[in-house]
């Protein structure tokens, strides 16, 4: 996947992400709450060690989640063609490239698509999952303080999906 939305559904009670394929096509991935608890800590720890200073680790990340949150801009989000494979994720594969983290999404049905993301785009994905996280009303402990703060309480919460 070269591009994806991220939505949280009620009536599914589930994440879901729209992801525009290099290839062409898009396709439909589900993710769970559980799902997501076990692939986020991965997620968190491999941003921590990127960040490489001499300050509390805590304040350098806590900046970084901020700057990334401040450059998401509004884009259309991807919407799913009529031939667009829906699949829920039953595995997640992480694996560190020279770029970034490849996340390869897996089905019980051998089914699988990927996203290589940039330690930047990987802030903003988590800092849309987060938004979408409070908007589930799930259990909010999973995630990290310096997520947590570079999430301004006072924003309004978002109606439009999130890519």
């Amino acid at each position: 996947m070269h591009k994806m939305t991220s939505e949280f559904v009620e009536d599914e009670d589930r994440m879901r992400l729209t992801g525009e394929l290099k290839e062409g096509g898009t396709v439909v991935i589900w993710l769970t709450q559980r799902l997501l608890t076990r692939l986020l800590p991965h997620l968190f720890k491999w941003l921590e060690k990127q960040s490489g200073s001499n300050l509390p680790s805590e304040l350098v990340l806590s900046f970084a989640q901020q700057a990334a949150r401040a450059e998401l801009s509004p884009e259309p989000p991807v919407k799913s063609s009529e031939d667009a494979k829906a699949w829920l994720a039953h595995a997640v594969d992480v694996t560190v490239e020279p770029t970034g983290l490849r996340l390869l999404f897996r089905s019980l049905q051998q089914e699988q698509a990927g996203v290589t993301l940039q330690p930047q785009q990987l802030r903003q994905w988590l800092s849309i999952l987060h938004d979408l996280w409070r908007r589930a009303e799930w259990s909010a402990g999973l995630w990290p303080e310096w997520i947590a703060s570079s999430d301004p309480a006072a924003a309004p919460k978002l109606r439009a999906p999130l890519h």
